[in-house]
């Protein structure tokens, strides 16, 4: 006894209906996470030694209660940066004195949707000049 055979029907249509209602009901995934826009000084930038501002802009709003920046000489141990209260929602600032050579400031941010991001930005500082 052989049962009678269905017609054959392509699971393809239901699949790419189901993903795109996936897509459509949450959007805000695609924007999950904090990206790194622009800092100061820039990655790759010179800056001279002394008192100076560090500034990372973000894509989003970050919560600067949760957040860090550390930075990271070659020559000394990691020091983690006070972040400057008074700033707004998106942009991370802090006030430091850079004594001069090759630095890097690792931050780490909470997104207000709730995803940590990491990264770095590289600069040297140069040498203050005599006047």
């Amino acid at each position: 006894m052989s049962l009678p055979r269905l017609p054959r029907r392509s699971v393809l249509p239901g699949l790419t209906a189901l993903c795109l209602g996936a897509i459509c009901a949450f959007p805000a995934t695609a924007e999950a996470h904090a990206i790194l826009l622009a800092s100061v000084p820039p990655a790759g930038g010179n800056v001279p030694a002394g008192a100076g501002t560090l500034q990372l802009r973000f894509n989003s709003r970050i919560d600067h209660a949760r957040s860090r920046l550390t930075l990271v000489r070659p020559d000394h141990p990691e020091t983690r940066l006070a972040i400057d209260p008074g700033t707004n929602d998106e942009v991370l600032e802090a006030h430091l004195d850079l004594p001069s050579g090759p630095c890097t400031v690792r931050w780490q941010v909470l997104a207000v949707d709730g995803h940590i991001t990491r990264g770095d930005v590289a600069f040297t500082v140069l040498p203050a000049t005599g006047r």
